[in-house]
């Protein structure tokens, strides 16, 4: 990959960054962590409160990216076909039956974006999930392709009625999970709420310049950039050893008081898990320069940034009988009152083990 490849690309990349601080203002962590998922070709999931800018964000990355945008909103009646056809009554009185938002635009099919994922119902996930993993769908006894596809979707962290958990197959196919949080700075809330800019949204996605890194090239891009911008030695070890902590805490000398750590983890990082952390990588690679990064810093941040479906939470397994076939037991929520009771909660990590580990003991494994 020349270097003058790889700067114009750079160029590329803040160009588009800034596009998007221009329409959605203080979320600057989001945006850089997106571009990194556009060269990674990885899809995004968005977390956040109501009213944030995750909408308008996607919006924003659409149209900076080029290609055929579809949106589907997710409720608790869509059907799995509702993404492949939708039918009707033509004026002739007669049945039709249309392409739906992921067949109308077939291979120029650019950007999907699925609003209140959580509000759909599994089967819905179950389709979306052959969609991310293999940008290709059977229908009308044919097989579409999706070769530019890149999925994100948003979910509402707050609202919880009348949603279906993400499965974690479904959720391991998001490269990241993007918290999206309320500005903090006082300047930054003083313009969204009085400078009339930013109260009119497609205004704003209006003026994001189009297609700033065309979406027929990203794929070419990315492969180059993932060939060229390597990992040193270094860092390739410290990933390694990180991955194996995270499935055998024991091994990497991780010690808590009271915890048989040779037994605390269920579930660990999956390879696959960890396959795109490179691509991504090289993105972070193309952002600084190509220049050598940090080994364990990049290697944490990249782990960090890839969610908490690609982390495990500990999972203790059954003391008693030490096997992992039986169900897991979900502990329940203190009320509000016992809140109030220092004994009953801690921040601190050890003490949260510890409380999981004599639960456990009472009667099997918990999930989290």
């Amino acid at each position: 990959m020349s270097d003058n490849l790889l700067t114009d690309w750079r160029d590329r990349a803040n160009t588009f960054e800034q596009a998007l601080k221009n329409a959605v203002v203080g979320q600057d962590r989001a945006i850089h962590l997106i571009t990194l998922a556009v060269f990674a070709r990885g899809h995004v999931l968005l977390e956040g409160d109501v009213g944030v800018g995750k909408t308008t964000l996607l919006r924003a990355v659409a149209r900076a990216i080029g290609g055929a945008y579809e949106r589907i909103e997710g409720t608790v009646d869509l059907m799995p076909t509702d993404l492949v056809y939708y039918t009707y009554i033509g004026e002739d009185g007669r049945p039709r039956v249309d392409a739906g938002p992921i067949l109308k635009h077939g291979a120029h099919l650019a950007t999907f974006f699925f609003n209140e994922i959580n509000r759909a119902r599994p089967q819905v996930h179950s389709l979306l999930l052959r969609i991310m993993a293999e940008r290709s769908v059977n229908a009308f006894n044919r097989e579409y392709q999706f070769p530019h596809l890149q999925v994100f979707a948003d979910r509402n962290r707050i609202e919880k009625e009348e949603t279906f958990e993400i499965s974690s197959a479904a959720r391991d196919r998001f490269l990241m999970e993007i918290q999206i949080e309320t500005p903090t700075d006082a300047g930054i809330q003083a313009d969204l709420m009085f400078n009339t800019r930013f109260h009119d949204g497609d205004a704003l996605i209006s003026k994001v310049p189009e297609a700033v890194m065309p979406y027929t090239e990203l794929n070419g891009i990315g492969k180059l950039i993932q060939e060229s911008v390597g990992a040193s030695q270094a860092l390739q070890d410290y990933a390694v050893r990180l991955w194996r902590a995270l499935r055998r805490p024991h091994e990497a000398g991780i010690r808590i008081e009271g915890i048989d750590t040779n037994r605390l983890v269920e579930a660990g990082a999956s390879p696959r898990g960890y396959e795109p952390d490179a691509a991504r990588r090289a993105g972070r690679g193309l952002a600084a320069g190509a220049h050598p990064a940090h080994p364990r810093r990049s290697a944490w941040r990249t782990a960090r940034d890839r969610g908490a479906p690609h982390l495990p939470v500990p999972q203790l397994r059954d003391e008693a009988r030490g096997d992992r076939r039986r169900p897991a037991r979900r502990l329940p929520r203190p009320d509000r009152r016992a809140l109030s009771d220092p004994r009953t909660w801690s921040p601190s990590f050890t003490t949260d083990c510890r409380a999981r580990h004599a639960a456990s003991a009472q009667g099997g494994t918990i999930a989290t």
